[in-house]
């Protein structure tokens, strides 16, 4: 294990001090305030470089929301989880801090630890977990591997932020019990087990206080009782009030330049609101952070991380992160097969990454089709069919589409022109050079389309504000579009989408033009670019129809048939939540028409968060793959193939259908959203509620089978000892669950786990650790260990224990 580069404030609180003397409260006022939407301002008297933070949970993207400077992709956060393999989570941080330290980053915005609450959870895909037992793990590892390279990571979101509808203003109401062992636990191991160097604030409400002004939880808890030293940094728009938020226990409100603090902030102290030694604080430790990242002089500069080759990396985090759901006859892995029919549109346009800040750009994307082509034994034909399309909005306009982005200013005076190489405008937090937020009016994505067939185009638009659309001299939209929502950010984030048909001859140009007027942000935003709207398009083409009854054609000629579906990004992306659990388009059709002519069909699910799946009894196989990164076809090829085994592990129930589900509510109610359930989420809710969920928690198989010989507690854990039973190696994730008779605790929670590896034949012994910790509840008068029997189990999945004993306390 890499040992994080972390040493206790009181190590040098005194070189700290003594600068933050040298500072007028002008000056340490600023250094709590961006000075843009990334960085910190510089103080050269103190020898302080400008601090810069990056999004990043799958790369490190940088200053710059941009292709330009591309970013090693990895899978997902609940991919990374399901590999269950904190060591790897520790390997895939020390990429990324490689990345951010070619990036000049210093602060990761990264890991997600809030938890999957419930399956319709728009950001489900970039939290790790249901369990906060697998989450703090994986993250403590991610987090020692990220700063073991002098790196900060930002832990977010603190705390509660589990869904995302009507985010900025919803009140979460949780009881103790539940905060405690559910939503904070896994920030309060991370803070013990890796010692992260910054915290990101959440946009919610925790119990009534805003979280950037929660001084309950982040003075009480998170720096009294647990001893965090780093600072506590605001999701970017979340911090409102200056007075609270100081007093509250915020150390730095972003994006800049305008923010609660700065200069209203010094405002305050001078109005007696807050104390200087409490902005002396707050300074305090932007510089220990600073010291910590080689960004302050006379501080030693942090050990550069070893080289990573990052493909590598992402090909194997991948691999090791899919779960094999079903496997009837042992169809995979594929024994030669001489043709495979790979169906779907999902195919050729790989779903790498989920939406919001979580995007990055890597530099080279494998498709699933390109990854089976690649891969395929020599003598194996592979042919592809459309089948059906997940996509709910036309794709960018492109082919024999010329266009440029024309910005002007209130009246109308142009400001800039900026070639597209597609019909999308995503800026941001960042403009063009020359460009400033306030001066905007309007930007427009104009040119020229000639199309190359005859026929009925679709054209659409999508976008949250004032718009303008016309083709030729025909006007065919000018008004306000805007999706449903309660907040302003939601509503800009949500994607809404207008579509028009047209006739067009090849060859006929035609002038296109899209006017965007964006939304004013509240006063306190101003100044944050975001601008993001785009100019679709479609040509005429086979219809759907004709597209099912071609794959289900190809896959009858086949001797295997992979269908590969997927989500899209206005299925799974920040700041909306999921209405359905459906996949979108025909894919369900597809699937099934596709398994009537070949036993022999492998769904690939490239989705990041669970979907029904009502074919499943119906086919061969089902490999998830989640959102698997940039490798994530050659990893696929890799599995498909027989050269590397699943290894992943379910982190997160799978219902069968979204109606099972125990725990569904995400919609507050005059702003408050109450935590009705309490500690029951996830497995705990569906083995209370009596249901029965498609795949249990811990669930996967593997290409080998493993048989369960011993168990035994002693102290501090549980030895157990297992057998390779199969014909090749393989790796196993043990998993140990304790129970208990109270009624007012879940039947079985998950209170260890370990991997282990063996060849065909071989045994292997291995110790999950038991802490006390797993025994205790939380009561009014703290944690507890309630006396009496827990009952131990030992086993492949919850649903599938293989050994039993118990232990007292």
């Amino acid at each position: 294990m890499i040992a994080a580069p972390w040493k206790a404030a009181e190590e040098v609180p005194m070189q700290i001090t003594e600068l933050v003397r040298k500072l007028d409260l002008d000056t340490k006022a600023a250094l709590l305030s961006g000075q843009d939407v990334w960085t910190l301002p510089p103080v050269a008297g103190i020898g302080l470089a400008s601090l810069v933070m990056s999004d990043g949970p799958v790369g490190v993207r940088g200053v710059h929301w941009t292709a330009d400077d591309p970013a090693v992709t990895l899978p997902s956060p609940t991919a990374l989880a399901a590999t269950w393999d904190p060591a790897l989570a520790e390997r895939a941080g020390g990429l990324l801090a490689q990345e951010a330290r070619r990036k000049d980053v210093h602060v990761l915005l990264a890991p997600t630890v809030n938890l999957h609450r419930t399956p319709v959870g728009g950001r489900h895909f970039e939290c790790y977990s249901e369990d906060p037992l697998l989450t703090g793990t994986i993250g403590a590892g991610f987090v020692r591997g990220v700063q073991s390279g002098g790196v900060a990571c930002a832990v977010k979101h603190f705390v509660a932020n589990d869904s995302e509808t009507d985010r900025f203003t919803v009140d979460v109401r949780a009881d103790e019990r539940t905060l405690r062992e559910l939503y904070l636990a896994p920030f309060e191991q991370i803070v013990a087990e890796a010692r992260p160097w910054a915290v990101m604030a959440a946009y919610n409400s925790v119990n009534g206080a805003l979280m950037t002004e929660n001084s309950l939880l982040c003075n009480g808890v998170l720096r009294g009782e647990w001893g965090f030293d780093g600072i506590v940094v605001s999701d970017w728009l979340a911090a409102r009030h200056t007075t609270r938020g100081a007093n509250g226990g915020l150390d730095v409100a972003m994006p800049g330049p305008k923010t609660v603090f700065g200069k209203r902030l010094a405002q305050a102290v001078h109005a007696g609101e807050v104390e200087e030694s409490t902005v002396d604080t707050m300074v305090a430790r932007v510089l220990l952070l600073a010291s910590r990242v080689g960004a302050l002089d006379g501080f030693p500069q942090p050990v550069a991380p070893s080289s990573v080759d990052g493909p590598a990396v992402a090909r194997e985090v991948a691999h090791r992160s899919f779960v094999l759901l079903r496997n009837e006859n042992s169809l995979l892995p594929l024994r030669k097969p001489r043709r495979i029919a790979v169906l779907g549109q999902a195919a050729t346009e790989a779903r790498i990454l989920g939406g919001g800040s979580a995007t990055v750009f890597p530099s080279s994307v494998v498709s699933p089709l390109e990854g089976l082509r690649t891969g395929a034994p020599d003598g194996v034909e592979i042919t592809h069919a459309v089948g059906a399309d997940p996509r709910t909005t036309l794709r960018p306009a492109l082919d024999g589409f010329l266009l440029e982005a024309v910005v002007r200013d209130d009246e109308q005076r142009e400001l800039g022109r900026y070639p597209l190489g597609e019909g999308s405008v995503d800026w941001i937090g960042e403009l063009p050079r020359g460009l400033s937020a306030s001066r905007i009016g309007t930007v427009a994505i104009t040119g020229t389309f000639v199309p190359s067939v005859s026929g009925t185009h679709l054209l659409s638009f999508t976008g949250s504000g004032d718009l303008r659309f016309t083709v030729g001299e025909r006007v065919l939209f000018d008004g306000r579009h805007l999706p449903d929502g309660e907040d302003l950010v939601t509503a800009i984030m949500s994607t809404k989408e207008a579509r028009f048909e047209l006739d067009f001859t090849a060859g006929d140009a035609v002038e296109v033009e899209l006017v965007y007027q964006p939304p004013a942000l509240p006063e306190e935003d101003e100044g944050f670019a975001w601008i993001s709207f785009g100019l679709g398009h479609a040509a005429p083409g086979a219809s759907k129809d004709e597209l099912l009854d071609e794959a289900a054609a190809l896959a009858a000629d086949a001797e295997v048939a992979v269908v590969v579906v997927a989500t899209t990004p206005e299925v799974e992306t920040e700041g909306v939540d999921r209405t359905s659990l459906e996949l979108p388009g025909r894919q369900d059709e597809l699937v099934a028409r596709v398994a009537a002519v070949n036993p022999n069909t492998v769904v690939v699910v490239n989705a990041g968060s669970p979907v029904e799946m009502p074919w499943t009894a119906d086919v061969g196989a089902v490999l998830l793959t989640w959102f698997p990164g940039q490798a994530g076809g050659s990893a696929l090829a890799d599995v498909l193939f027989g050269d590397e085994e699943p290894g992943g592990r379910l982190p997160t129930t799978w219902p069968a259908r979204m109606a099972d589900s125990p725990v569904l509510r995400v919609r507050p109610e005059d702003g408050v959203l109450p935590y009705e359930e309490g500690v029951f989420v996830g497995y705990r809710a569906w083995e209370r509620s009596g249901g029965t969920p498609a795949y249990w928690f811990g669930h996967g198989l593997g290409y080998t089978t493993w048989s369960y010989d011993s168990a035994a507690v002693e102290p501090g854990g549980v030895r157990v000892g297992v057998t390779n039973s199969g014909d090749r190696p393989g790796r196993e994730v043990v998993q140990v669950y304790l129970g208990s008779s109270d009624v007012d605790r879940p039947a079985r929670w998950l209170a260890g786990f370990a991997v282990v590896t063996a060849g065909p034949g071989e045994s292997a012994e291995v110790v999950v650790p038991l802490p006390e910790r797993a025994f205790r509840t939380w009561t009014p008068d703290g944690w507890e260990v309630r006396p009496g029997e827990y009952s131990v189990e030992i086993g492949h999945a919850l649903d599938d224990i293989r050994l039993r004993t118990a232990t007292h306390r």
